[in-house]
C-alpha cells in the first residue's frame, strides 16, 4: 500500500514537472515578443501598418489548433501521442527564434521574419494543444490512491498549470522590460531559443507510460477522431457552453489599441509604466489561480464566470471616470491608474478561461480531450479576432482618432453594455460541475 502511494506521488510529481516546464516556457514567450517590435522598427525599418499586419498574420497558426488536436489524439509516435508533439513544437520554436537571432540582418527581410514567426507560433500551438490535452486527461482521472486524495480531479492541476504560465509571463515581462535597453533584440531571441532547446532535451526524457496517460485503441485514425470530436460537439452541454463562451468574447468591441494611443499619445504615459502594468496583470493572474484553487473550485461555473463578466463591465465603466479625470482630481496619478486598473482589465478577459477549462475537461468524453480543448482555444482565438474588428468599427462610429478622443467615453459605455449582454443567456453554461465518470 505504501509503495503504491509512493508510486502515485512520483507519477504526480513527474506530471507537474513536465506540465510546469511547458506552461512556464509558453508564458515566457512574452520575453522575445517584447523585442520583436523594436527589431522590426529599428532593424528592418518596418512601417506601422506593416508591423500591425505582420503581428496579425503571425497568429494564423493558432486557428488550426483543432487540427493539431485531432492529429495528436489519433496518431501515435513511438507509442506516445502527447510528449512527441510537445517535443516537435519546442523544436519548431527553437529553430525559428535561433534563426532570427543568428542570421545576419542583411539576410532577414519582412517576408522571412514573417515565415519564422509563423513557424514559431505553429510550434507554440502544437505544444499548447498537447499540454492542454494532458491536463484534460489527468484532470478527469480519479487518483489510484485513497479517495480522499481526489482533489486533483476538481481543478487542482488546471490551477497549477495556470500558475506556471502566469509565473512565466511575470518573469518574461520583467526581464523583457529590463533587458530591452541593455541587450540587442538578437540576444533576446538567442536566449529564448536556447531555453526552448533545453525544454526539448528535458521533454524527451519523459515517457507517457510513466505518467499513465490513457491510451486510445490503436486502430483509431483521424477520421474516427473527427467523428469523436463531432459527437462531443453535438452534446448540448458542450456545444451550448462553448458557443456562449466564444460569443462572450466576440460580442465585446476591443478598444485596447485605442486606449493604448490615449495613454501614450494624449497622457504621455512612459513605456516603462505600461510594462509594469503588464507585470501587474500577470501577477494578478497568478494570484487568481491560487485563489481559485483554494476557495473557488466548488463555486458553480455559471455563477463564477458571470461574476467575472460583470467585473469586466465595472472596470470599463471605471475607465470612463479615468478619462474624465475623476481619479486625477481625487489625487490618483494617471500612471498609478494605468498600472493597477488597466493591468487588471487586460487580464480579466482571461480569468474566466480557468474555471471554464475545468468545466469542459469534466464534460469532455474520453478519447478526444486534445481535439476538444484545441477546438475551444481556436474558438476563443477567432472570437478575439471578431472582437478586434468590432473595436475598429466602434472607434470609427464614435469618432475616435489618433488626435481626438472625445468620443472615447461613449465607446467605453457601449463596450460595457455589450459585456453585460451575454449574461442574459448564461443558462447555456451548466449550473453545477458534472461528476467524474467512474468508468467508461
Amino acid at each position: 500500500m505504501v509503495s503504491g502511494e509512493n508510486g502515485e506521488e512520483e507519477r504526480r510529481r513527474r506530471i507537474r514537472g513536465l506540465l510546469g516546464l511547458g506552461f512556464c516556457v509558453q508564458g515566457f514567450r512574452c520575453f522575445p515578443w517584447t523585442a520583436i517590435n523594436f527589431f522590426l522598427k529599428d532593424g528592418l525599418n518596418a512601417a506601422p501598418s506593416t508591423l500591425q499586419l505582420l503581428q496579425s498574420s503571425a497568429n494564423l497558426p493558432m486557428v488550426g489548433k483543432p487540427l493539431y488536436g485531432v492529429v495528436s489524439d489519433a496518431i501515435y509516435i513511438g507509442g506516445q501521442h502527447r510528449i512527441p508533439y510537445i517535443a516537435i513544437g519546442a523544436v519548431l520554436q527553437a529553430v525559428s527564434w535561433l534563426a532570427i537571432a543568428i542570421l545576419p540582418s542583411s539576410n532577414i527581410s519582412i517576408f522571412t521574419i514573417t515565415l519564422y514567426l509563423l513557424l514559431s507560433n505553429l510550434g507554440a500551438s502544437i505544444v499548447e494543444v498537447a499540454n492542454d490535452a494532458i491536463v484534460a486527461e489527468i484532470g478527469r482521472q480519479p487518483t489510484s490512491s485513497s479517495k480522499k486524495k481526489q482533489a486533483s480531479s476538481s481543478g487542482e492541476l488546471q490551477s497549477f498549470v495556470w500558475m506556471a504560465s502566469s509565473m512565466g509571463g511575470v518573469l518574461g515581462n520583467l526581464l523583457g522590460g529590463v533587458t530591452i535597453d541593455r541587450f540587442s533584440s538578437q540576444a533576446m531571441f538567442l536566449t529564448f531559443g536556447i531555453l526552448l532547446a533545453i525544454q526539448f532535451l528535458i521533454t524527451i526524457t519523459f515517457s507517457e507510460s510513466s505518467l499513465h496517460l490513457p491510451k486510445s485503441p490503436s486502430n483509431v485514425g483521424i477520421r474516427k477522431q473527427l467523428s469523436e470530436l463531432t459527437f462531443a460537439l453535438k452534446k448540448p452541454e458542450i456545444a451550448y457552453s462553448i458557443s456562449w463562451f466564444a460569443a462572450s468574447y466576440a460580442i465585446i468591441p476591443a478598444l485596447t489599441g485605442t486606449m493604448f494611443f490615449y495613454q501614450t499619445q494624449y497622457l504621455k504615459i512612459d513605456s516603462s509604466v505600461l510594462g509594469i502594468s503588464k507585470v501587474f496583470g500577470q501577477a494578478a493572474m497568478l494570484l487568481w489561480s491560487i485563489i481559485y484553487n483554494q476557495y473557488l473550485k466548488s463555486v458553480p461555473p455559471r455563477k463564477l464566470i458571470s461574476a467575472v463578466q460583470v467585473t469586466m463591465a465595472v472596470f470599463m465603466l471605471s475607465d470612463i471616470l479615468f478619462m474624465k479625470g475623476i481619479y486625477r482630481n481625487m489625487g490618483m496619478p494617471d500612471s498609478v491608474y494605468v498600472v493597477i486598473f488597466s493591468g487588471l482589465l487586460e487580464v480579466l478577459y482571461f480569468f474566466k478561461i480557468l474555471p471554464f477549462s475545468v468545466l469542459i475537461a469534466q464534460l469532455c468524453p474520453r478519447g478526444c480531450e486534445g481535439s476538444l480543448m484545441a477546438f475551444l482555444m481556436s474558438a476563443i482565438a477567432l472570437a478575439f479576432i471578431v472582437s478586434g474588428y468590432l473595436g475598429v468599427a466602434l472607434a470609427s462610429y464614435v469618432g475616435v482618432t489618433a488626435d481626438d478622443f472625445s468620443g472615447m467615453p461613449q465607446g467605453l459605455l457601449i463596450q460595457a453594455a455589450c459585456t453585460l449582454v451575454p449574461l442574459f443567456w448564461s443558462s447555456c453554461i451548466p449550473e453545477e460541475k458534472p461528476r467524474t465518470e467512474k468508468k467508461d
